[in-house]
C-alpha cells in the first residue's frame, strides 16, 4: 500500500501563533518524507483560518525548498478561480524548481461562500464545467504554442513558460459522483476521492463508480485511485479523547461552510451545534471513531486491510481536524512506525 499526507495550514481560533502554525506543518511535512509517505498535498481555500491555502503552488514550492524526495501535490486547485495560462505556468514553474515533483490536482471547488467572492454568480453545482474546459487548455499549454476559444476562457496562440520538467504530468481529479468518474478516466486522470464522516460503504460505492467508469471508457487507462480520511493514531484514552473534540470542532465548522450560513468573523466560522442538526449520525464519537481512520495502531491497521481488500492501494492520512501540535505530530510517528510497515 502506497501513503500520502495532506494537511493545512489551519487555526480554529486566534490563540494559535501563524509562525508556529507554519513550523509545525513543515514539521509533518518531513516526518511524512522521512516515514515513507510518497505524496503531500496542499489545498487551496480563501479567506478561511482552518483551511490557509490562497495559492497551493506557493505552499507547495516552500515545502520543496525543505524536502527532497516526497512528491507534491495540489489537492485541489479549483478550476474556476484561475486563468489557464496562468494555471499552466505556476504549475510547470512548480515541477522545475522542485525537480519533477509534481502532482496536479485540479477540481471544482468546495463551499459556495468562496464563489461568492471569488466567482460572484457562479453555483458550486456548476464549477464543474470550468474544470473541465480547463484541463485540455493546461494541458496543451504543457505542450506548445496554443489558442482558446471556450466558453469561459478566450486567448489567442499562448504557450506555458516555463515547461514542466516532467514531460507526461501526472493529473488528478478529486470525484464522488459518477459523471467526475467518468470523465477523470476517460481523460486518463487519476482519482482522489474522500468519503467525509462516511461508513465503509461509501468507499465501496466510490470503488463501484471507478469500476463502471473503466468499462464504460474502455481506453485501457486504469487510474490511480487514493481514498483520504481523517487520521488520528492513538494508544491512550486522552489522546483518544482529545483527537474526538478536535475532529467534532472542525466538523461544526464544516456545517456553517456547507450550508453557506454567512457565520465566519475574520476568517473563522462559527459552530454550529452538532446536537442540533437531525440526521447526523455519522458526527456521533462512536461512529466517527469507527468511520475516521482513528484507533490504535492495530485497529488502523485492520482498516487499511478492508480498504486494501477492496481494491483501494492508495491511503491519503488527512492530519488536520483541529488536534493540537503535539497530538498530530504522537499521531503521525505512531502510524510510521507501527501501522505503515504492516501494509507493505
Amino acid at each position: 500500500m502506497k501513503f500520502q499526507l495532506a494537511i493545512n495550514l489551519e487555526r480554529i481560533d486566534d490563540s494559535l501563533d501563524m509562525k508556529d502554525v507554519a513550523r509545525h506543518t513543515i514539521e509533518m511535512v518531513q516526518m511524512a518524507e522521512e516515514g515513507g509517505f510518497e505524496i503531500v498535498w496542499a489545498a487551496e481555500h480563501h479567506a478561511l483560518e482552518m483551511t490557509i491555502a490562497p495559492n497551493p503552488f506557493q505552499i507547495l514550492t516552500w515545502w520543496a525548498g525543505e524536502t527532497s524526495k516526497i512528491r507534491l501535490g495540489t489537492a485541489v486547485a479549483t478550476a474556476a478561480y484561475w486563468h489557464p495560462i496562468n494555471l499552466a505556468g505556476e504549475a510547470a514553474l512548480l515541477d522545475l524548481i522542485s525537480g519533477g515533483r509534481l502532482e496536479f490536482g485540479i477540481g471544482s471547488g468546495a463551499y459556495q461562500r468562496e464563489f461568492d467572492r471569488m466567482r460572484p454568480g457562479l453555483k458550486q453545482s456548476e464549477a464543474y464545467r470550468y474544470m473541465q474546459e480547463m484541463l485540455p487548455a493546461v494541458r496543451a499549454l504543457w505542450q506548445g504554442d496554443y489558442a482558446h476559444d471556450g466558453e469561459f476562457w478566450q486567448f489567442p496562440t499562448s504557450t506555458s513558460v516555463p515547461k514542466p520538467l516532467q514531460s507526461d504530468m501526472p493529473v488528478w481529479v478529486a470525484a464522488r459522483s459518477p459523471i467526475t468518474y467518468d470523465y477523470a478516466v476517460q481523460n486518463k486522470c487519476n482519482i482522489n476521492c474522500w468519503p467525509l464522516t462516511r461508513p465503509f460503504s461509501e468507499a465501496e460505492l466510490y470503488k463501484q463508480q471507478l469500476d463502471d467508469a473503466i468499462a464504460k471508457a474502455d481506453n485501457g487507462w486504469t487510474p490511480r485511485f487514493a481514498l483520504m480520511r481523517h487520521a488520528a493514531i492513538y494508544d491512550n484514552d486522552a489522546d483518544r479523547d482529545a483527537a474526538l473534540r478536535a475532529i467534532r470542532t472542525v466538523l461544526s465548522q464544516f456545517e456553517n461552510l456547507f450550508r453557506n450560513a454567512g457565520d465566519v468573523k475574520n476568517g473563522f466560522p462559527a459552530s454550529i451545534p452538532l446536537d442540533q442538526l437531525a440526521g447526523r449520525e455519522q458526527y456521533d464519537p462512536a461512529m466517527l471513531e469507527e468511520n475516521l481512520m482513528f484507533g490504535s495502531p492495530e485497529t488502523a491497521i485492520r482498516k487499511l486491510q478492508g480498504y486494501r481488500d477492496l481494491g483501494i492501494n492508495e491511503f491519503i492520512y488527512y492530519a488536520s481536524l483541529g488536534l493540537g501540535h503535539a497530538e498530530q505530530k504522537r499521531s503521525l510517528k505512531l502510524f510510521c512506525d507501527e501501522v505503515m510497515p504492516a501494509l507493505r
